[in-house]
């Protein structure tokens, strides 16, 4: 038995953790050393008044189709799977600060003008968060009617909100039974505590990270935190991945494209160099 330090964290392990863990930074690179970004998913402030239902957006559309402009599907991080996801029919109205002004730079606090332009773009949206008004108003008392109107989500990703309508992968930040990454690009956004993760070599980054070997380094070594199953972004960009040569990748995505799962397991395993006893404790775990 080892105890074993990081700049973050300590972890007792047996010996043959200890070498699993050897072999995997061997090989790896670390994700912050990848050309990814990760994001956190939005934040409304009033999960009632943003995310509808089927029939509400089927009637917010009927009252107003220019409403489709502004609602968007969303995955919740208890829709998130293992390489897929169950879609609940559940929707965002995405509506960031200063909406539908909000691409005018020189709008640093809240704005009338925005909010006028909202009823009047958005007759149908504006009525539907207008009988939130009392709970969106006593959101963060310091944000709230000061830096941004009462109807607009409290984070809606202003750097990189264009990012979800890029291929990304989208995972929960706390996953206790199995490692629940989903590829996407069918432009779903996500809700915090969910996060995404977009950039290059998105598909074979998903292969690992849902692999059985990733998802035990992942728990063993770099999941922490005040839940159990937490998976914190400054621990997930530690974990170490090893940069793939373009066949290994096109081989990835083939496989992944066929939904052989077993067969990215067996091959994550060899690129970090694992032998059979140490993939037999893997599989046990």
């Amino acid at each position: 038995m080892s105890i074993n330090f990081s700049k973050n964290a300590w972890v007792i392990l047996n010996p043959i953790e200890q070498e699993i863990k050897r072999k995997i930074e061997a090989v790896g690179t670390p994700l912050k050393d990848w050309d990814i970004n990760i994001y956190r998913g939005i934040v409304t402030g009033c999960n009632e008044a943003f995310i509808i239902d089927k029939a509400t957006k089927n009637a917010l559309i009927k009252q107003d189709p220019q409403s489709a402009d502004i609602i968007r599907p969303i995955l919740r991080g208890k829709d998130i799977k293992r390489y897929g996801y169950e879609f609940a029919e559940k929707w965002l109205l995405f509506v960031p600060w200063h909406f539908p002004l909000h691409r005018d730079n020189t709008i640093t606090g809240v704005s009338e003008k925005a909010e006028q332009e909202f009823l009047k773009q958005y007759p149908a949206v504006y009525k539907h968060l207008l009988q939130y008004k009392t709970e969106l108003s006593n959101r963060n008392k310091a944000e709230t009617g000061i830096r941004y109107e009462w109807y607009a989500l409290q984070r809606w990703g202003a750097n990189y909100w264009e990012d979800f309508y890029k291929q990304k992968i989208i995972y929960p930040c706390i996953m206790a039974s199995e490692p629940c990454f989903v590829y996407d690009e069918d432009q779903h956004f996500t809700p915090a505590p969910g996060n995404i993760i977009t950039g290059n070599n998105i598909k074979y980054l998903l292969a690992f990270l849902c692999s059985k070997a990733c998802y035990f380094a992942l728990r063993k070594y770099y999941m922490g935190g005040g839940i159990e199953g937490e998976l914190k972004t400054n621990r997930l960009l530690i974990l170490p991945v090893p940069k793939p040569t373009s066949d290994i990748e096109q081989q990835i995505e083939k496989l992944l494209n066929a939904k052989k799962y077993d067969e990215i397991d067996i091959i994550v395993y060899r690129l970090y160099g694992l032998n059979t006893s140490e993939i037999e404790f893997i599989e046990t775990q």
